[in-house]
């Protein structure tokens, strides 16, 4: 069984939509741990309102902050410091999906972020959607994993657009497991037929 760890190259790029892709694609299980803000539509909520199958169990946040912004800030202000050894992956008999906050350099605390719970053996998937500077975020992204000698893939998020990630494919050279186009909505049947789609990349 695998882990796979979805991280982004900033916020807003469409993570949690490709966490439940992938969630349904292999009926996974599925883990965030770390949760700020949005508690009463969290992103475990989204994925599970997303996912059709049966089999993926959605695994509690370790931890969870009342405000939408950087998790060692959110914490600050809940009075709290996040333990990275307390941030254990749940134990299942099934592949896990692991949904990052933010990129990877987002700080947990002082002195840790949340490349720091990625493990040796994790799957990592970067999601890359395009904007002015999402060239050299990807980049640094996937290189950065891959110096770290990660299995890196990536996943294009948003409306088509050919240079960028033509040069993105071009000077990472990882696999690209496909892309989420800029869909009117998302629901169980769209994340399914993405998962039919990328299920064999994975």
């Amino acid at each position: 069984m695998k882990t796979y760890f979805i991280t982004g190259i900033s916020t807003d790029v469409g993570k949690t939509i490709a966490s439940a892709i992938v969630t349904e694609a292999l009926k996974a299980d599925y883990w965030k741990p770390v949760q700020a803000g949005e508690l009463d539509n969290c992103d475990t909520k989204k994925v599970e309102r997303l996912v059709s199958n049966s089999k993926s169990k959605f695994h509690p946040n370790t931890y969870v902050l009342q405000t939408p912004m950087s998790p060692h800030a959110a914490a600050e202000i809940d009075s709290i410091s996040i333990d990275i050894k307390k941030i254990r992956a749940p134990k299942t008999n099934n592949h896990l999906v692991i949904e990052g906050a933010g990129g990877l350099f987002v700080p947990l605390n002082d002195t840790q972020t949340i490349f720091d719970l990625i493990k040796p053996n994790y799957k990592v998937i970067v999601v890359s959607r395009h904007y002015l500077g999402s060239i050299n975020h990807t980049l640094l992204t996937v290189n950065t994993l891959k110096e770290k000698g990660f299995d890196v893939s990536l996943i294009f998020s948003g409306n088509e657009h050919k240079t960028t990630e033509n040069i993105i494919k071009k000077m990472t050279n990882v696999p690209v497991i496909g892309r989420i186009d800029e869909e009117p909505y998302f629901d169980k049947n769209v994340v399914k037929e993405y998962a039919e789609l990328f299920k064999d990349k994975l």
